[in-house]
């Protein structure tokens, strides 16, 4: 790309003159040390530093995030020293980059290497979220072009963007990008479920686009009629979301009435709940299915109403209701921060919001907690603490607590303080007594009562979810003598299909098994349904060969009704 056609890129995105000159020696820097240097395509390096920076500038960062994002590979590629790009752009780009080239200085394999880089991400978030950011729309371009890397390497990017990019964009509220992300990745780890999934919603999709388009005018109209200023606009779920709602919805896709969503987009809060009566008052509500993100954000800052309504012809219709602001928080998260304000001037903030981003205080803790400990184990712990769904509690003072959903009141405790949870005798919530294995939910308000005399016993570990409160119990009654130390003990899968009963059933079953190098370890018949009988079967789970896979394939199977998977923990 010539600097002619950038820049014009540059205006479309809203960037003055000045930006832009202070911009323009930096491409030209760029290209000229990538010039000798090509891609797997064949095509120009500096074409990827480019695109990079391209989706920087679309999210409407500065002018130094999109300077580091063109000379973010300089130093790893070209030999070029930090020192000499701090002289000739200053210090601040200079340290963007060097942050970048930092994270990217990873020489680990395998699950050693995704806990590195989960490291070396989080110390550039505590230092500048704009390196991480930076490196996140790097993973976008690499997906993007992934098809020239060479196959055996394909996977092993796409797991780690689907274990590692696209949760942390989740965190940090970029809607828009985890959804890229898992969408691109999405065909190289699973690519016979890809496909089947393409096949399936392609009607779907169009026909629920269709009835949208139809509607719409309807509820422009109601809304008109009560001054309400609205944009209505409807997208489709993206694929790897549905995939996964489809394995909670036993493949189901009567029971996922979200497939294409209507967005409503306002102008003010009070907008966002007088749309949300109008709404109701022209379509009845599905009963229990309106949630109130705005009063109670979620954890990564996202806000909306969402309900569910009886459209005409009784169909289920999925409904967003949000302000202008939401929405561009919704799909760019944090980076939202750095908008341009009205005047034109740019509002950067190296520092995140302290409540909305407090789970990034919780990383560093977090990662001394795990310091030296096995990487396995580690990265397991990370998927259940910070990239699983979360709900915020309260604390009796009013502080948000972020836990991972299914959290107890003894996750609670540890997370305010080991001392606490050591010394808990009981928990309040909403003011009410209760057991210590009760899962709490988002907007209660908890509090803990301890004594001096109390101990944790081992039965907590039943109901401890977070890793950091196990960590801690096990440390205790280890110091007390009550646990024997740690033994590696490898999960069971439990796979329960109920078929249609024929002969040849059982080998078709052993097929897929023997297909998927799966060694069965225990296989029991429940014939109560004679007709449709269960067939279970217990298995070591195996690297590589994940639930999905399982799903995709025994549902293939000629007669097969019914497939349920669930993990056993030793």
């Amino acid at each position: 790309m010539t600097w002619e056609n950038y820049e014009k890129k540059l205006k479309e995105f809203g960037f003055k003159d000045e930006a832009i000159a202070k911009i323009k020696p930096v491409f030209e820097f760029a290209s000229n040390a990538h010039k000798d240097e090509k891609r797997f395509s064949g095509e120009p390096y500096i074409n990827h530093p480019i695109a990079a920076s391209l989706k920087i500038a679309a999210l409407r960062l500065d002018s130094d995030t999109i300077s580091a994002a063109l000379l973010h590979d300089v130093v790893e590629n070209q030999n070029i020293k930090i020192e000499e790009i701090k002289k000739k752009f200053g210090g601040e780009i200079a340290f963007l980059v060097e942050g970048v080239t930092k994270v990217d200085k990873v020489r680990y394999h395998g699950v050693e290497r995704t806990v590195e880089s989960l490291r070396k991400m989080f110390l550039a978030l505590a230092s500048d979220i704009r390196v991480v950011i930076i490196k996140l729309m790097d993973r976008l371009h690499n997906m993007e072009t992934l098809e020239h890397v060479r196959p055996e390497k394909q996977k092993r990017i796409a797991m780690e963007t689907l274990e590692l990019y696209a949760p942390l964009a989740d965190r940090l509220g970029m809607w828009d990008v985890k959804a890229k992300l898992e969408d691109l990745a999405f065909p190289y780890v699973n690519p016979d479920e890809y496909k089947w999934l393409k096949d399936q919603i392609k009607l779907r999709k169009e026909v629920g686009e269709a009835y949208l388009k139809s509607i719409k005018p309807i509820l422009e109209e109601a809304l008109k009629n009560e001054d309400i200023e609205a944009k209505i606009v409807y997208r489709a779920k993206h694929l790897l979301s549905i995939w996964k709602k489809l394995l909670r919805r036993d493949m189901d896709f009567n029971r996922i009435r979200d497939l294409v969503a209507m967005r409503v987009i306002v102008n003010s809060v009070e907008d966002c709940y007088k749309a949300l009566g109008v709404l109701h008052k022209v379509w009845k509500p599905v009963p229990g299915h309106i949630k109130d993100f705005i009063a109670l954000p979620k954890t990564n800052g996202y806000q909306s109403l969402h309900t569910y309504v009886f459209g005409p012809g009784k169909k289920t219709v999925s409904v967003q209701i949000r302000t202008k602001a939401m929405d561009e928080e919704a799909e760019y998260g944090i980076a939202a921060h750095w908008f341009y304000e009205a005047e034109g001037k740019r509002a950067i903030t190296k520092k995140m919001d302290e409540k909305k981003f407090a789970w990034v205080r919780q990383l560093q803790e977090w990662q001394k907690e795990y310091a030296g400990k096995d990487h396995a184990d580690t990265l397991s712990a990370l998927k259940i603490d910070f990239f699983k769904d979360r709900i915020f509690v309260f604390t009796p003072k009013g502080d948000v607590i972020d836990l991972p959903e299914g959290a107890s009141p003894i996750d609670f405790a540890y997370n305010v303080h080991s001392e606490i949870g050591n010394k808990m005798s009981g928990a309040k919530v909403n003011n009410k007594m209760v057991q210590f294995s009760h899962k709490l939910k988002s907007g209660d308000s908890v509090e803990i009562l301890t004594q001096k005399n109390k101990k944790p016993t081992s039965d907590w570990l039943d109901y401890a979810r977070t890793s950091i409160a196990r960590s801690h119990i096990r440390s205790y009654l280890r110091k007390e003598g009550v646990l024997e130390p740690l033994k590696k003990t490898q999960p069971m899968l439990e796979v329960t299909v109920s078929a249609e009963d024929r002969v040849g059933l059982l080998k078709d079953y052993s097929e897929v098994f023997t297909r998927l190098g799966i060694s069965i370890l225990d296989v029991k018949v429940d014939n109560k349904n004679h007709s449709y009988p269960k067939t279970i079967f217990r298995f070591p789970q195996k690297h590589g060969v994940n639930s999905p896979k399982i799903l995709t394939s025994l549902k293939q199977i000629r007669g097969v009704e019914d497939v349920i998977i669930k993990e056993i923990r030793p």
